[in-house]
């Protein structure tokens, strides 16, 4: 080869390698996603047709970003309400992998799976994802069924020593090569189906289970398929940050967060439920991580109406206050949170649908920068927190949230409030509320109540 044809096939060559290495560059959650499932409202219920009502809602809020839309646990169930493991009918396919209920998912007949539903999910621009509670069924392990695309059977990749201590219905999944076949044949699956959100339960803590995590990124990574791994409960321990962001795009840094301001629980180690002020506690130690196509999640949004047949409680209206609500879109934005809803979206009232549709609000979650608590606040904040951040523009944010329960009359200086000092100009992104330049920030705030400010 001569050295100018040489010189010719390296320059027809460049465009194709400037695209694989963008292609690889690529975050699959480039920005905090954003979506609705059904565990608030549905628990272990949700079936085909409130799928599907809930995402013709969900479509009507794209525009402003919400794009998932995920079917939470027991959609394998063939009885949800069962009181026993053998009593809920788990399908599974010959292979040991979870499959559709058919009574409750009729389009998944005759092998489908999940491919009709995601297909229509997509027709309408959106995403699909599904949960699982990370192992192996027990049933597959009992039959000792045989792993797709291998020479293993079930039994050489359980772990029977690992099971979720709150769902019995699987076994874990050992760290070797049946395990790793295993989890390869789920993901070949969902992919097949069209899967782009694996919530995988039971890992992320109590258990942390590194190896299953690995072995389930590591799956995702072979189909060739841009699939969000979003890794639950929590709190996830900070000590695993660096490990559990190279496999994961979202890890709970939280309990399940339900509708309350606080609970009260009858042992001081029981952080279940956690309330919308727990999550102020939780989100500091991990200010910085939200960054990178990687996102500490501070747990779904459970406003408006959860139910018919809610994951914890009784079917109910949302017990947050209007102010609560505000309070946890605006501390799960300004921390650059995944943002995910939890309301049947059926039944979506106006001041609910309000809050979902700011799009200023909605921008400091998807685009802003150097998000952090500020530490030292002045004299008479004992019971409130700020949060600041950089917009794309260069505008800086402020939100200042009021913990006490009762009303609040606050004032500082931009400087206290972690700005720099002199006059500024402000717009509240809630109210649209205009501030007129000064040196001091002087605001009433209601009990749990905030205020979220982009400041010139």
């Amino acid at each position: 080869m001569n050295r100018m044809t040489h010189w010719l096939r390296s320059a027809l060559l460049l465009p194709v390698l400037f695209a694989a290495m963008a292609t690889g560059a690529q975050e699959v959650a480039p920005t905090p996603p954003m979506g609705w499932n059904s565990w608030d409202s549905y628990g272990l219920t949700i079936d085909e047709a409130d799928f599907k009502a809930n995402t013709t809602q969900l479509a009507k809020l794209h525009a402003y970003g919400w794009t998932y839309a995920v079917i939470d646990e027991g959609w394998y169930m063939g009885n949800p309400f069962g009181d026993k493991l053998q009593h809920r009918d788990y399908a599974l396919d010959a292979h040991g992998l979870l499959i559709p209920a058919l009574k409750r998912f009729p389009s998944s007949a005759d092998g489908q799976g999940f491919k009709p539903i995601a297909d229509w999910v997509h027709a309408q621009g959106l995403k699909f994802g599904i949960h699982i509670v990370r192992g192996i069924p027990k049933q597959a392990v009992d039959a000792n069924l045989p792993i797709a695309g291998s020479n293993f059977h079930a039994q050489d990749a359980a772990d029977i020593a690992e099971t979720c201590p709150w769902d019995d219905g699987d076994y874990g999944i050992r760290d070797n090569a049946a395990g790793q076949a295993y989890y390869d044949s789920m993901l070949a699956l969902y992919a097949r189906w069209g899967v782009d959100f694996l919530k995988v339960d039971c890992i992320a803590d109590h258990p942390y289970r590194i190896s299953e995590i690995r072995q389930i990124a590591a799956a995702i990574k072979k189909t060739g398929r841009p699939i969000v791994l979003s890794l639950s409960p929590g709190p996830t321990q900070l000590s695993h940050a660096a490990e559990i962001r190279q496999y994961g795009q979202m890890w709970r840094i939280s309990n399940d967060v339900w509708d309350g301001w606080t609970f009260v629980h009858e042992h001081p180690n029981d952080d279940f439920p956690m309330g919308i002020r727990n999550i102020f506690d939780r989100l500091p130690p991990w200010a910085g991580q939200a960054r990178d196509g990687r996102w500490p999640d501070a747990d779904m949004l459970p406003f408006g109406v959860l139910a018919p047949h809610p994951g914890w409680g009784d079917a109910r209206h949302s017990r947050l206050t209007l102010d609560e609500e505000r309070t946890q879109l605006s501390l799960l934005a300004i921390a650059r949170s995944p943002l995910i809803l939890g309301a049947n979206l059926t039944k979506l009232d106006d001041a609910t649908r309000a809050l979902l549709t700011n799009q200023d609000v909605i921008a400091v979650d998807q685009h802003s920068h150097g998000n952090r608590p500020v530490e030292h606040l002045p004299a008479g904040f004992e019971n409130v927190r700020v949060w600041i951040a950089s917009g794309k523009a260069g505008e800086r944010y402020v939100a200042v949230f009021n913990l006490d329960d009762k009303p609040a009359s606050l004032q500082a200086s931009w400087q206290q409030l972690g700005l720099a000092s002199g006059k500024h100009a402000a717009r509240e992104l809630w109210s649209g509320h205009r501030l007129d330049a000064a040196d001091r920030l002087q605001i009433q705030l209601p009990a749990h109540g905030c205020v979220l400010y982009s400041v010139k």
